[in-house]
């Protein structure tokens, strides 16, 4: 037997473990089931280098709870260690200046990330266990099995002990305050979060699965009777799709590995970019384009970082640029260590020439698509339309690449680049200043009217409806030259594309003062500022728009978060136009008759608008209902 101390310069170093080194325990597991696997590598490694000539036999780490007896095992079949080996690897632990370090770092970001620095993942053990027993055999011949104990204190035992089986086992005696580490649910829950893709098989407990009878027993139909047994349940799949080669997968692959990683995922991935890389840093991986949804924020941390196949987090926006975070997958880099911290990752240049390279594949793999078959292409804009645009809003280097595939739709369905689109409208949509304008609208059914008028002058139109598109549309106008987006019902089509000067009114300015209080007096003066203007005959009598400036400063205050413009009452202009025919008639008639007729107009042009509610749409009916002949 020996005893001994280990050799840290603090008392006791494993309340400092317990109480600042993770804000979240169940990591102890992740430590010693990676340990664990590390130990069965390196034996794999000895044995192809020809240092170990004994039988491997089947390499495997297995988890065994014990509820009665309050212990939690880790037993593996790999190297094993000596008392030599337990006393230079877990008793000579390097913590010089840990105390001083914790209490400079404690309640700071990255302290519970303390363990990584220093290699103590096998001491997260005492987070949850009053004492921790390590019993091995190491791989050397004629090696005697050990015993090393200690019981969260620095002085520890070390016993020879009866093994037969090569390798270590770690049973922890799980602590009073940590015994949720005793529930199967809980133990197989945090296997399957961070040991789902180790390379060497993870058994913990049984599982029933059905198996033709043995005995060749039949059923009623003279069928194989199916009989239910208990088999090891192993948590892990060693090969995940993103470990092989890409030419060695088919697209099925591919969609299974993706129904392996969001079970409760019912839609297909659009497509996906298979990552391998092994110079100037290593980096394997598949990100999957989902289908995105209008809140953006729903599709948030789907990537999983692994690190050698063991996870690290679901949390990569240090890894990734933002925009890709909508992104689905895994990536996996053994140049990110386990344990590091947010400042680490944002440091780190490794981390910097990872995201880089991501961003420059998703890129490539989307100019590919659009010139290898525009068509394809076209047919998943829909889908990918708030990924690019947020892309190009927030990535400069995508948003330069993102220039050749960024697409619009007009109004018949036609899809453009937005050089193809400036080229196309500029004979007609050039106004006098020698802008070319870009109509467009979010919602082409509540708009049909607005967006008639525009086809029937031989203008076209755009449809662009999502949420990012007042600040994708602000962007599009710093960066191009002479171009402006307006919606097709923020004004006029006269105003909107001004060809030339004023057009002359029908009216006099004294009958169009006579006009306006009319409308005024129709309309809530708080909401509608009426303005009297001369507009070309075809146009309608009457249009409400809301000035484009304006409405694209509240939406992008709403979709930032809030802000003035977003609790801005909405308020819109009523134009009423002077030049047409239905106008000009209200001033001939009697007053009782103005009042009708304007009455009529407004309820009519709200109507159009979808503007028309309640009350007011109620008592539209009930009017003309009473006038039916």
């Amino acid at each position: 037997m020996r005893t001994g101390q280990i050799n840290v310069q603090t008392e006791n170093i494993f309340p400092i473990i317990k109480k600042f080194l993770y804000s979240d325990h169940e990591i102890f597991l992740r430590e010693l089931v990676s340990n664990a696997v590390d130990a069965s590598q390196k034996l794999k490694v000895l044995a192809a280098n020809g240092e170990y000539k004994g039988d491997l036999g089947e390499l495997k780490v297995e988890v065994i709870l014990d509820k009665e007896n309050k212990t939690l095992t880790i037993r593996d079949e790999g190297i094993g260690m000596t008392a030599d080996e337990i006393d230079k690897y877990i008793n000579q632990i390097a913590f010089s200046g840990a105390e001083e370090f914790v209490q400079q770092y404690k309640g700071k970001e990255g302290a519970e990330q303390i363990i990584g620095h220093f290699g103590l993942g096998f001491y997260s053990a005492f987070m949850v266990a009053e004492k921790v027993q390590i019993r091995t055999l190491s791989r050397h011949e004629g090696a005697k099995a050990v015993q090393w104990e200690s019981n969260g204190s620095p002085e520890y035992i070390i016993t020879e002990i009866e093994k037969k089986d090569r390798g270590t086992d770690i049973i922890l005696h799980i602590a009073e305050d940590s015994i949720e580490f005793l529930e199967k649910s809980r133990v197989e829950g945090i296997l399957t979060k961070y040991c789902k893709f180790l390379p060497v098989p993870v058994f913990f407990g049984n599982k029933t699965e059905y198996i033709d009878s043995p005995e060749g027993e039949k059923d009623e139909n003279g069928k194989l009777k199916r009989v239910a047994v208990e088999v090891p349940n192993q948590i892990n799949n060693t090969a995940p799709a993103w470990t092989k080669a890409p030419v060695d997968l088919k697209d099925e692959d591919y969609a299974t590995f993706y129904r392996e990683l969001y079970p409760m995922t019912f839609e297909d991935p659009l497509f996906h970019i298979h990552l391998n890389v092994d110079y100037p840093f290593n980096l394997t991986g598949i990100l999957y384009f989902p289908k995105i949804k209008e809140n953006v924020e729903v599709q948030r941390n789907k990537i999983n970082l692994y690190s050698n196949q063991v996870f690290i987090t679901d949390s990569v926006e240090e890894i990734v640029p933002e925009f890709l975070t909508l992104l689905h997958g895994v990536i996996d880099s053994p140049d990110i260590p386990l344990n590091v911290s947010r400042s680490y990752l944002q440091s780190d240049g490794n981390v910097k020439k990872i995201s880089s390279h991501i961003t420059k594949k998703v890129a490539d793999k989307l100019s590919d698509m659009f010139k290898k078959d525009r068509a394809d292409f076209e047919s998943k804009w829909e889908d990918l339309q708030i990924f690019i645009q947020y892309g190009t809003l927030s990535d400069e280097k995508f948003a330069e690449k993102a220039k050749g595939f960024s697409l619009v739709k007009s109004s018949d369905g036609v899809y453009s680049t937005i050089e193809e689109y400036k080229e196309k409208i500029k004979a007609l949509q050039t106004d006098k200043d020698g802008k070319t304008v870009v109509l467009y609208t979010n919602d082409a059914e509540g708009h049909f009217s607005f967006v008639k008028k525009a086809r029937d002058r031989g203008y076209d139109v755009l449809i662009l409806d999502g949420p990012l598109v007042p600040h994708w549309i602000a962007k599009l106008e710093q960066e191009i030259e002479n171009i402006s987006f307006a919606r097709v019902d923020s004004d006029s089509l006269d105003n909107l594309i001004k060809k030339t000067d004023e057009i002359p009114s029908k009216l006099s300015k004294e009958e169009e003062e006579k006009l306006k209080p009319l409308f005024e007096n129709a309309l809530n003066k708080e909401k509608y500022t009426v303005k009297v203007e001369s507009m070309s005959e075809d146009e309608a009598p009457l249009i409400i728009t809301q000035p484009e400036f304006i409405r694209r400063m509240m939406e992008q205050q709403r979709i930032g978060g809030g802000g003035f413009y977003s609790a801005f009452p909405e308020m819109y202009n009523v134009q009423v136009n002077a030049n047409h025919p239905k106008v000009g008639m209200i001033l001939s008639k009697s007053e009782e008759d103005q009042s009708e007729m304007v009455k009529q107009l407004v309820d009519l042009t709200l109507l159009s608008q979808g503007m028309l509610k309640g009350e007011a749409l109620n008592s539209f009916i009930e009017r003309n209902i009473e006038h039916l002949q």
